[in-house]
């Protein structure tokens, strides 16, 4: 469920980067780039999380790593001043407090037990 709210918000993302892109001031080069790439990493999450819900050991180690490379570099764009618009800082924000959430779940003591 935590991976279909990131998929929203990186869908609804790129939604309002096409919807505002006349204005250079909210819509810059790093937008697209960086709304594209976390939309595209929402569906591969997606489809790992699908995985180690069914028990893949794969698809539980694909979603370590795509969270744990995804969380720090939230948390890089956040922290850079005029890295991306304040719009964006915010959903990056919700991005990384949802995926926070996700991390603690999947590096949590029942996972772990699942996954023996």
């Amino acid at each position: 469920m935590l991976v279909l709210i990131y998929i929203v918000l990186s869908l609804a993302t790129v939604g309002a980067t096409v919807m505002l892109q006349d204005n250079h001031d909210l819509v810059t080069p790093t937008v697209w780039v960086r709304g594209i790439i976390v939309a595209f990493t929402s569906l591969l999450m997606y489809g790992f999380a699908s995985s180690a819900a069914k028990g893949s050991p794969k698809g539980l180690l694909r979603l370590r790593i795509a969270v744990t490379i995804m969380v720090p570099v939230i948390v890089v764009f956040l922290a850079l001043p005029d890295s991306i618009p304040m719009w964006m800082k915010i959903e990056q924000g919700a991005c990384g407090l949802v995926l926070l959430r996700v991390m603690s779940i999947i590096y949590g003591r029942r996972v772990r037990q699942l996954f023996r």
